[in-house]
């Protein structure tokens, strides 16, 4: 059984109530979903691109995660490759601290620097 693209007022992972917090978090939680998010912000990549930036996520796994990324409107398709949309750029100015924060985590908790 194929899980469906969760949307808001239905049924997701964590919430029968489909509450718009816990449909994108289903979504973001599946596998590459954030990574793609996060590669994509540096600008527009094609699919074999956007592999190798997502250290080698298998192609079904990546033509998954861009299907359900493009039907949630945070990422398109245009003649340069994949981008994000409006609201994926606005997602990630949103996940963007999350980078330096987890540097400073990394050091504190596990005395490790970024590679």
């Amino acid at each position: 059984m194929t899980a469906s693209i969760p949307k808001p007022g239905s049924p997701v992972r964590g919430s029968k109530s489909g509450k718009p917090i816990m449909a994108l978090f289903d979504l973001l939680g599946r596998s590459w979903a954030l990574g793609i998010v996060w590669q994509l912000a540096d600008g527009d990549l094609t699919f074999r691109q956007l592999q190798d930036r997502c250290e080698g996520v298998s192609p079904t796994v990546l033509n998954k995660r861009l299907k359900e990324l493009k039907e949630c409107a945070l990422v398109d398709h245009g003649g340069n490759g994949y981008r994000l949309t409006d609201l994926g750029s606005e997602l990630f100015a949103l996940l963007q601290p999350f980078g330096g924060w987890s540097q400073s985590w990394a050091k504190e908790a596990f005395g490790k620097r970024e590679r």
